[in-house]
């Protein structure tokens, strides 16, 4: 049998449509599949590869921690070098409260960590989300995603939650003393990049700190550079009680971290010890390699340009009779169109005809993702637009 052939039989998959292709090796905002195609990459592997496949300087670093140790022990038993580094570069970029950082394997990891710190640290129950948010798929993070579609097959969920409307200022009075935690994607990534509105990040951020309840920052999407700054909360002035991280975190590798003030993060030692337990979490390779990344994208500080990039999409784009709306942040683009049936056609006829990678949104069916590296050169983006424009040609 082929490699296609195994995979559709011997793989579990999360749906029916896979894209399917073949990939032979990849490079910069390139992936070249066994046949000989060259595919542009818009969505890097969903907001993960924000320096690029195969980054050089990346896989320098995992080849040289590969010959030092893989995995030694449970996470938190033995100091490995790998993990401090990696800790002390990223409180040192962060705000001082952020100073605590516990390593996991993903974002929905990370999430679930959040929220469990919030629980115990206040000693309340009671979690607020919002619509159309998307926060992981395991069971708890599961309990917070704010699309009843996804998770009603896999009810009985966590009880005492409570969902609000994103930009609703209203709604933020719902939030009260009997709250433990508020998670929120500061940009609502697969609700189609929502953006908030009328200053609603420091409503809700006074709204927390009025009533004790912990404010978390889930920056899985949209850490590390994709909105134009190192993380989203930095753009609206607003800095979370807890932080989380995971997909470009790793610069390609599997790591996730959830960070917080060490007052906060120590609450998970006691009442039960243990109160958190990871085999993997910042597993050392993966440590390595989100460690370099994070100096590269520091030390170039190539999330500036993301901005400017971004725009160069949407002027493009805007005026396109196809397109109906674009819009975005940094390099993190919704460009929706008719229907749910014509977005499915534009992702299929770029894969089979003008070979772009793409996706949809989980809450905005109707509209396709431009998300590429961060490191798209000016050259590239045109050739990216053409494309673009080349299928809509087709619709």
């Amino acid at each position: 049998m082929s490699h296609r052939q195994e995979f559709f039989r011997l793989l579990g998959l999360p749906s029916t449509d896979s894209l399917a292709i073949e990939i032979d090796r990849a490079e910069g905002v390139y992936l070249y599949s066994m046949d000989g195609k060259k595919y542009l990459d818009l969505c890097s592997g969903v907001s993960v590869s924000n320096l690029g496949h195969n980054n050089p300087r990346i896989i320098k670093a995992i080849e040289a921690q590969i010959h030092k140790y893989l995995h030694l022990m449970v996470y938190g038993e033995l100091i490995q070098s790998p993990q401090v580094e990696l800790a002390k570069k990223l409180t040192d970029v962060l705000p001082s409260s952020l100073n605590s950082v516990y390593f996991v394997n993903s974002g929905s990891e990370a999430n679930e960590g959040a929220l469990k710190l919030a629980k115990r640290y206040t000693g309340r129950t009671e979690i607020i989300a919002f619509k159309n948010a998307y926060h992981g798929s395991t069971q708890g993070v599961l309990s917070v995603l704010g699309n009843e579609n996804m998770k009603r097959a896999f009810r009985p969920l966590i009880p005492d939650i409570r969902f609000l409307e994103f930009n609703n200022i209203d709604q933020l009075e719902q939030i009260t003393e009997k709250t433990a935690g508020v998670i929120v994607e500061p940009v609502q990534a697969e609700a189609g990049v929502i953006l908030p509105e009328n200053d609603f990040l420091k409503h809700l951020r006074k709204r927390c700190n009025q009533t004790g309840a912990l404010l978390i920052f889930d920056e899985v999407q949209t850490g590390l550079g994709r909105t134009g700054e190192l993380f989203a909360f930095q753009r609206y002035d607003v800095v979370p009680d807890i932080l989380t991280l995971a997909k470009a975190f790793g610069g390609g590798m599997p790591i996730g971290a959830f960070i917080a003030d060490k007052k906060i993060m120590d609450s998970l030692k006691y009442n039960p010890p243990l109160g958190h337990i990871t085999t993997f979490g910042g597993h050392p390779v993966s440590a390595a390699a989100a460690l370099e990344s994070l100096n590269i994208i520091t030390e170039t500080e190539i999330y500036k340009e993301a901005q400017h990039k971004g725009e160069i999409f949407k002027e493009r784009l805007q005026n396109n009779p196809k397109v109906k709306n674009i819009h975005g942040i940094g390099l993190l683009w919704a460009v929706e169109l008719e229907d749910e049936k014509q977005a499915a056609r534009f992702i299929n006829i770029a894969k089979e005809k003008t070979f772009l990678i793409t996706d949809r949104f989980l809450f905005k069916p109707n509209a396709f993702r431009i998300g590429p590296p961060l490191n798209i050169s000016f050259s590239e983006i045109q050739d990216a637009i053409q494309r673009i424009e080349q299928t809509l040609d087709l619709l």
